[in-house]
């Protein structure tokens, strides 16, 4: 079938839904088991201890094309000369549908072969093209993700111990604390509409809802910071929660992704990360967002070409042409912020933004 873009894709698939095609793949969807098990594992990576940590902020890598070897080529260069901590994935980690089990090749061919000698951490966030059913990234077979939550078990680097969960850092004392949120089920292009579990309003996304609040009210983090796939607010060619791709109908348009943003999220961390448009971008907080600062990191194995729908909002920084990853330092203190692009051809980092942002 012929490759449909975003935007059609996302109107196709309401149509489907509100028709009742598809709905096999998404009865499928039902869970076995608690899809928010947390799952032990000592022979990792440690996480950072210090009293600052250097953070490598990506999103959108895992195609396994030259344009993720060259980004992962220069976040080398970069590790060698100001070694990162930890780094955050912020979801569709393998291209274009999403892992086969756990033990799927593509595990190796797109994350861990291109992210070799990068040894430390990487907390990595579920993405619509990781939860792939009817078409790639059309986020319609939820329990997809969950091989990759099991491949937790078996990668050093690979941090992802459940759907959705936090990480302080550090673990005493923290001067950040982020929570991985999983959106998937309130932005998906084919909705779960036949699995009560999955819903908007259903078990999955309230005990979500009820962690989250409770989570960030009992950290002691300086920094609160959420790190998902799909964002608040973007410049990029997806658009801002509640108009996804243009599309005015719920739910396809992620307004139940905005409500959730708004009522748990906007005022009560400071930094919301994202990926989904594959661009970098750091806005300006908005009256909406309460003072939380969206930021875009999609650019670790695709670009935009230039694609975006509000080129005009009021921003620091923003690029739609090239690929590229950003890199966040914390300390009790500060929150400095850069982002790099990279020349697929010669691997090499450009310093594109440096701005302390706190």
């Amino acid at each position: 079938m012929t490759e449909l873009d975003p935007m059609n894709r996302r109107r196709f698939l309401a149509a489907a839904g509100a028709t009742g095609a598809g709905a096999a793949a998404m009865v499928a969807m039902a869970p076995t088991a608690s899809a928010a098990s947390p799952v032990a594992d000592t022979a990792k990576f440690p996480f950072p201890t210090g009293n600052s940590v250097r953070v490598l902020v990506t999103g959108d890598a895992g195609t396994g094309t030259p344009a993720q070897w060259a980004v992962a080529d220069a976040i080398r260069a970069v590790h060698a000369a100001e070694p990162f901590g930890m780094a955050l994935g912020l979801g569709d980690n393998i291209y274009e549908s999403g892992p086969n089990g756990d033990r799927d090749v593509q595990f190796a061919t797109k994350f861990e072969d291109p992210n070799h000698g990068l040894d430390f951490p990487w907390v990595m966030a579920l993405g619509n093209h990781d939860n792939s059913a009817v078409f790639p990234g059309d986020g319609g077979w939820l329990l997809r993700g969950d091989d990759e939550v099991a491949y937790h078990r078996s990668s050093r680097k690979w941090w992802m111990p459940s759907r959705y969960y936090s990480v302080r850092v550090p673990e005493q004392n923290p001067i950040v604390e982020f929570f991985v949120l999983d959106l998937n089920p309130v932005a998906a292009y084919l909705p779960p509409l036949f699995v009560p579990y999955w819903a908007a309003d259903g078990q999955f996304m309230n005990e979500q809802r009820a962690w989250l609040d409770a989570a960030i009210a009992s950290s002691p983090a300086k920094w609160k910071i959420a790190c998902t796939h799909h964002p608040y607010l973007s410049n990029g060619s997806h658009g801002d929660a509640g108009e996804y791709d243009g599309i005015p109908l719920e739910p396809m348009n992620g307004a139940h992704a905005k409500r959730f943003y708004e009522d748990h999220v906007v005022g009560r961390c400071q930094f919301i990360l994202a990926g989904h448009d594959h661009s970098l971008q750091v806005l300006d907080p908005t009256a909406e967002s309460k003072g939380t600062r969206q930021i875009v990191s999609g650019a670790a194995g695709k670009n935009s070409h230039g694609k975006s729908t509000s080129p005009d909002r009021a921003n620091l920084y923003q690029n739609f042409d090239d690929v590229g990853f950003m890199v966040m330092d914390l300390s009790a203190e500060s929150v400095r912020l850069r982002a790099y692009t990279v020349d697929i051809p010669t691997a090499e980092p450009k310093l594109a933004f440096d701005r302390r942002l706190s």
